[in-house]
């Protein structure tokens, strides 16, 4: 019996490891989350059992404890289970839960990493989250703990000059304007791209002191990434070399 955690990446399903698509070919039956690209499915046989168990802020989904047992319960059943993960198993995913609470029940298990969209989705829109000169480290926080608190770490990441990443924290988005703004950081770019990878993305940036109207008025809703720091403004700062080397060009032509 044996479990394979597979990371589906940040969404994009062009985003998967091959690793992951060959194991998905292979599959008997597959445990999926509610952040997965439908096209990833097309991946599996015929016959492939297909489980939706997604989790998804404010939405009705599949607690934790039961999916460990279905985990269990089908292995048990088919022989072989594949965990279909968002991003990367082991990134907030909850993956080391997974394989601690199969291995409790005698089944051996393998994670095939992913790509993790606290990286590839500020990429994608050209936030590179380290720059010579601009942030030499970045932090990478969770914005929903198991007790549904934001994390006491955003506020030491805040202290720093590193950039910060905050995943599923979109609905504490008061919060964390309120520990920079405590910390004098209202000039602090920051960025908050919605649907990451996806055709429908959405970013909005500002700066601390006035990402509240400019996300309200943008309708900015999970799933999002934020991303706060001078990194978070190269985009823009690109943009504006870009335009001046064109009027350049116009002069001289």
């Amino acid at each position: 019996m044996k479990v394979t955690l597979v990371g589906a990446g940040p969404g994009d399903p062009d985003l998967i490891t091959l690793k992951g698509v060959k194991a998905l070919q292979k599959a008997r039956v597959v445990l999926y989350d509610a952040l997965i690209h439908p096209d990833l499915l097309d991946h599996c046989s015929e016959d492939c059992v297909k489980v939706h168990v997604g989790k998804r802020f404010g939405q009705h989904s599949c607690s934790q404890d039961v999916i460990n047992f279905l985990i269990v319960e089908y292995a048990y059943q088919y022989g072989e289970v594949v965990r279909l993960k968002g991003g990367d198993p082991y990134v907030f995913g909850r993956g080391y839960e997974e394989v601690e609470f199969a291995a409790r029940h005698g089944i051996e298990s393998e994670v095939i990493p992913g790509i993790s969209s606290s990286y590839a989705v500020p990429a994608t829109v050209g936030i590179p989250l380290t720059s010579r000169g601009v942030s030499e480290s970045f932090w990478v926080v969770t914005g929903t703990t198991k007790s549904h608190q934001m994390s006491s770490d955003l506020a030491l990441a805040a202290q720093s000059s590193a950039t910060v990443v905050v995943l599923m924290g979109v609905h504490k988005l008061p919060e964390i304007v309120e520990i920079y703004s405590g910390l004098g950081k209202l000039d602090q770019p920051i960025a908050i791209i919605q649907n990451g990878t996806l055709p429908n993305q959405k970013i909005v940036t500002g700066k601390i002191s006035n990402i509240l109207p400019l996300a309200q008025v943008s309708r900015i809703s999970s799933p999002a990434i934020i991303v706060i720091g001078k990194a978070a403004a190269l985009p823009d700062s690109a943009t504006e070399i870009a335009q001046q080397v064109a009027v350049r060009s116009d002069l001289m032509s």
